[in-house]
């Protein structure tokens, strides 16, 4: 098995001035308001696994995660393809009996995808509503 190595496609700094990847659904709380039950597992395995893993492990561990229900390969590959491009999660591919397969690994620990988050979504008001949003952040100093 040939390993690329030197280059993680998937930069956290990618296009991040311009890029708001995520979509907040205020109706939810923590993770749900920005990810599927599902991709949430999925980021709880790859933290716990942060030297990266393949979608097909991260597809056997969700599936097991998720207590009496199943979520296709096909989701798990393209939710991690997803956050790829949302800068969440980084990649590099190897080559094997099958063809190139793609090593994916956290760009954030938990902690850091929580600030993540929280800047991502500051940063859209800010560019949105400048003045409004300063001056609700003022007023809860």
């Amino acid at each position: 098995m040939r390993v690329r190595t030197g280059f993680i496609k998937g930069d956290k700094n990618q296009d991040e001035e311009n890029h708001v990847p995520l979509k907040y659904d205020l109706g939810e709380t923590e993770f749900r308001a920005v990810l599927k039950p599902y991709q949430i597992l999925a980021m709880r395995y790859l933290w716990a696994n942060p030297e990266g893993k393949s979608s097909r492990y991260v597809y056997e561990a969700v599936n097991e995660a998720l207590a009496g229900g199943s979520i296709s390969r096909a989701s798990i590959i393209n939710s991690l393809n997803a956050l790829v491009d949302d800068g969440v999660l980084g990649y590099h591919e190897i080559t094997g009996k099958g063809g190139h397969r793609r090593i994916y690994k956290p760009n954030y620990d938990e902690e850091g995808f929580k600030k993540y988050i929280a800047k991502t979504v500051f940063k859209k008001l800010l560019h949105d509503f400048p003045e409004e949003t300063r001056s609700v952040l003022d007023e809860a100093r």
